[in-house]
């Protein structure tokens, strides 16, 4: 394997005067603008970049990660086992999680309670990989995670397994 040597460019006059780089940048910028602006004002749909979200839904791509769900059984009951391995590699550490028996003698644990706070995740998927039992997902679809207060960003088993709907609680009035 051989090595190719780069060498740099001069530097002229012209690039030693920041001013003059830092004009055409500025020319760049205003040209974007202008010609987004210019396309904004034709009303063509096909030109603008900004996507009007709550008429027009984002269009995520296949690998997306979006909010977490956890998964089912078939008789209902959460598939996950309470082995503590999303919990324990999560660098935010945002998943709560309190194990007990299963009553069935198949399953050894089963999650007793089971929280995300979605506000303190980094949506890195870890908590995904880790899983053994295959039990967490973030496939949702579901980009809309904004609250208008921190405890209704902390989610728990029925919220993640879809039984029980999250509503927003009401926005604080200003004082």
């Amino acid at each position: 394997m051989t090595v190719k040597a780069v060498e740099r460019p001069k530097r002229t006059l012209a690039t030693q005067i920041y001013l003059i780089e830092v004009w055409k940048g500025l020319a760049i910028t205003f040209r974007h603008l202008f010609v987004n602006l210019y396309r904004h004002l034709l009303r063509r749909p096909d030109a603008s970049v900004t996507i009007q979200y709550p008429e027009d839904p984002a269009v995520l791509g296949r690998r997306a990660r979006t909010r977490h769900r956890l998964l089912k059984r078939d008789d209902g009951a959460p598939r996950c086992t309470a082995c503590l391995l999303c919990e324990t590699i999560c660098p935010a550490k945002c998943i709560r999680i309190t194990a007990e028996n299963a009553p069935d003698a198949m399953i050894e644990k089963r999650a007793k309670t089971f929280q995300i706070d979605l506000g303190m995740c980094v949506y890195c998927g870890y908590c995904v990989e880790a899983c053994p039992v295959d039990a967490i997902h973030m496939d949702a679809d579901d980009v809309d995670t904004s609250r208008y207060s921190r405890k209704d960003m902390i989610w728990d088993m029925a919220e993640l397994m879809g039984d029980k709907p999250k509503r927003p609680s009401a926005p604080v009035a200003d004082r």
